[in-house]
């Protein structure tokens, strides 16, 4: 499909920065306007500022859980479509889902791809205009990358923008230095360079 969506507002909500900021730059990267929050209750007062088209809403999340989340936000905007995405998937919370009508119920880590077509199923659902002006072009070249594949490409980028300063890398990225060198050193015995 070709075509600009620039219409249409995706909402993020995922408590877990690194997973959030990755989301963000992809989607945003597609073509979407987009906002974030950490947490249910934040999402819903940003939905008051702008309506979102589509809510990208992880299952665990504190506080208000995800599902309960968009089930408030469907009775303020009942035109929402929900995509959740969580790396603890249940039946029950899967049937949830299913009743309030979740366009695609995704389990962590999903391919970028998967995602997209996901966002462009929620389109389509939408009520005319957006779903005849909105689609576009994919990221290039992350069609067939995970979230987790992103990341590593996220890290090794601010690291070398770093001049390798481990330190620096990590205030970048919003991270503890444990955790940069713990990634660090997974991508090191995955075979990829780290300066």
């Amino acid at each position: 499909m070709t075509g600009t969506r620039h219409d249409a507002h995706v909402l993020i909500v995922e408590d877990e920065p690194r997973m959030r900021e990755l989301l963000e730059r992809a989607i945003k990267g597609w073509g979407f306007s987009v906002a974030v929050a950490r947490s249910g209750e934040e999402a819903l007062r940003l939905a008051e500022t702008t309506a979102p088209d589509v809510a990208l809403v992880d299952l665990n999340l504190p506080g208000m859980d995800g599902l309960e989340f968009f089930g408030k936000l469907r009775q303020r905007f009942p035109q929402a479509q929900g995509i959740v995405l969580t790396g603890f998937a249940s039946v029950e919370a899967a049937r949830q889902a299913v009743h309030l009508e979740v366009v695609e119920f995704l389990t962590k880590p999903c391919h970028l791809g998967e995602l997209e077509q996901a966002l462009d199923r929620a389109i389509k659902k939408l009520p005319p205009p957006h779903h005849e002006q909105l689609a576009a072009a994919p990221m290039t070249g992350t069609e067939g990358m995970t979230l987790n594949e992103l990341e590593r490409q996220h890290i090794l980028a601010a690291l070398e923008r770093n001049n390798g300063n481990r330190t620096a890398t990590a205030q970048e990225l919003g991270i503890s230095r444990r955790t940069l060198y713990y990634k660090l050193e997974e991508y090191q015995k995955q075979g990829f360079h780290v300066s």
